[in-house]
């Protein structure tokens, strides 16, 4: 598996990112759904990455500066052809290695408390992440879990 760069204009991104958006709102009333389209991962504060194998996009993910201390983990997404092969793990540990890179001292991310969400909880809880309470922008929400990992 090969991890790269994206500038977010390939088709496959595109459809892997709606059928993310799609989920989202699914299990997610609207207000509660913080995943971000195309032109939202295209500021200069967001990094974005997929993951190919063979000439596949097997997922993404994005790392967010949120200050010069403080990044976050968005967009992270397994397309359904590569789940339970490793590419989450993956990529996470490509996003902290990164985060460390740059000097960052916290990583941190919010996702949801739905039954759906609970791989992606666990993976997190692998690679160290705690529970905590809000943080950048947010706002209380029953739809909302925040986690954060010290760098």
């Amino acid at each position: 598996m090969n991890i790269k760069i994206d500038d977010l204009r390939g088709p496959e991104i595109a459809e892997l990112l709606s059928e993310h958006l799609r989920d989202m709102y699914l299990v997610s009333p609207p207000e509660s759904v913080h995943a971000l389209d195309l032109e939202k991962l295209r500021q200069p504060e967001i990094t974005f990455w997929t993951i190919w194998s063979e000439g596949e996009l097997a997922g993404c993910g994005a790392l967010k500066e949120l200050d010069a201390q403080h990044s976050e983990v968005k967009s992270m997404r397994t397309s359904s052809n590569f789940k339970r092969k490793g590419v989450a793990n993956k990529m996470l540990q490509n996003i902290i290695d990164e985060a460390k890179q740059r000097g960052y001292k916290r990583l941190s991310l919010e996702t949801g408390p739905q039954e759906y969400f609970e791989p992606a909880r666990k993976l997190y809880e692998r690679f160290d992440f705690k529970y905590c309470g809000i943080f950048a922008d947010y706002i209380e929400d029953p739809y909302s879990v925040f986690m954060t990992k010290e760098l």
